[in-house]
């Protein structure tokens, strides 16, 4: 009998703690994105789980197993998510439905726990849809295009980055920063932005390089903050990708080239014999390798006007980001957000804007010294005299079809006269 009496109070317990096993979602938080939607669902342990998707209307189902509400997830609603719905399935699953306004292709994934969050299971859902269509061609255009500029805001959405002593969160002041940079860059003459991300949300390290690729970037800058244990350590540092990066990436490129088309100046690695396709892949990569240098070494000069340096140098790491073999690359870490003083620089407005504008006087000096063909900045490049003994000012803008006062307000002349040996920018002519 106490034989038995054991046995019940064991299977008591076992069955006690099974039902203690059962996982509990604590929250439900949402970052939607222009093109996709993340979900996240905090959970106190791992979980086992299922997704399918249903149409008619169109919805997306996750079945998880021995899982239930430790209280209700809340509405979220999204240009793509109308609403979530729950209920029971088998008595210990729970089964969630997304209530789509369209077709979205979900993906799953679970996360271990990290110092702010506990365990979580990701669901990302991609707007189905038309692929995005690059920048015309300037045979399209029939005209000279503006110099594109990818500009990346690090992190964002679930990913906060570093925090500093306050809790400044690294996304939140490297888009700021960004949308400064954006602002001034759209104003400058023959250059435009690209915000690779421009809300709180996150992209994926080899979708931010596509965007870029998608709008015909001529330079991919992504921004960031540093962060150390030693809350001493201070400065700006301006990264390009390091020789056992584009070593890497080389040889993911050529083990992958029939999917690696258009990346090396236009050209189709696909039907090219694997000596041919490793030379093209060489070349490019090391004329963009020197570009993402030179930019860097011009943005550096400019960025030690608004911070201190970390390093006196252009530094080099295998960041993803920095891999492209087709575009110049650089990652600008503005300050250490783990340092208290620059963790109060990065949240002003002011200090924000004057790292935006040194990062867009080094940009100005590279592209005016490597303006990329077909711009508007290479045609006023080829649009430059210099003033020959005698000549005169009138002289000048006769030869090329433009007034004098043109001349003289867009190299900002005092009078007319001029002396040999100058240079003279010369105005696109009206209608031309």
């Amino acid at each position: 009998m106490r034989s038995l009496a054991k046995t019940g109070i064991l299977l008591m317990l076992l069955l006690g703690g099974s039902a203690a096993a059962q996982e509990q979602i604590r929250a439900l938080r949402m970052w939607p994105a222009p093109d996709n939607t993340r979900l996240v669902f905090d959970l106190t342990g791992p979980v086992k789980h299922k997704l399918f998707t249903l149409d008619n209307p169109a919805r997306v189902v996750i079945d998880i197993a021995d899982a239930k509400l430790a209280a209700p997830l809340g509405e979220h609603k999204s240009d793509l998510l109308k609403g979530v719905r729950t209920g029971i399935r088998q008595g210990d699953d729970l089964r969630v439905v997304l209530d789509l306004s369209t077709k979205a292709r979900p993906k799953s994934f679970a996360l271990r726990p990290n110092e702010k969050y506990g365990h979580r299971l990701v669901i990302d859902l991609e707007t189905l849809g038309e692929s995005p269509k690059p920048v015309r061609s300037i045979a399209e255009l029939g005209k000279s295009r503006d110099v594109v500029i990818a500009i990346d805001a690090g992190h964002g959405g679930e990913d906060p980055g570093a925090s500093g002593p306050r809790g400044t969160r690294e996304k939140d002041v490297v888009l700021a920063i960004a949308r400064k940079l954006q602002r001034l860059v759209d104003k400058e003459s023959g250059m435009r932005a690209v915000m690779i991300r421009d809300g709180d949300y996150y992209i994926g390290l080899n979708k931010r390089v596509e965007k870029a690729r998608q709008q015909r970037a001529d330079l991919f800058l992504s921004i960031h903050a540093d962060a150390f244990r030693d809350h001493r350590a201070t400065g700006s540092s301006i990264y390009i990708l390091s020789r056992g990066g584009s070593s890497s990436e080389h040889a993911r490129l050529l083990a992958a080239k029939e999917n690696a088309s258009d990346l090396v100046g236009g050209v189709s690695l696909d039907d090219k014999d694997d000596v041919l396709a490793s030379v093209l892949l060489d070349l490019s990569q090391t004329a963009t390798n020197e570009a993402s240098y030179s930019a860097a070494d011009q943005i550096l000069k400019r960025v030690q006007k608004v911070n201190r340096l970390h390093k006196r140098g252009v530094e080099r790491a295998a960041f993803r980001v920095l891999k492209s073999p087709d575009i110049p690359s650089l990652l600008v870490e503005t300050a250490f957000i783990s340092n208290p003083t620059e963790e109060r620089e990065l949240t002003d407005p002011q200090h924000q804007y004057k790292m935006a504008a040194a990062i867009l006087d080094g940009l100005r000096a590279y592209f005016n010294d490597n303006p990329p063909p077909g711009t508007l900045m290479a045609e006023r490049q080829q649009r430059r005299h210099t003033i020959a003994r005698g000549e005169t000012l009138s002289a000048i803008a006769r030869r090329y079809q433009v007034s004098t006062d043109d001349l003289q307000v867009y190299n900002s002349l005092t009078t007319t006269e001029v002396k040999a040996g100058e240079v003279l920018t010369i105005p696109v002519a009206s209608g031309s």
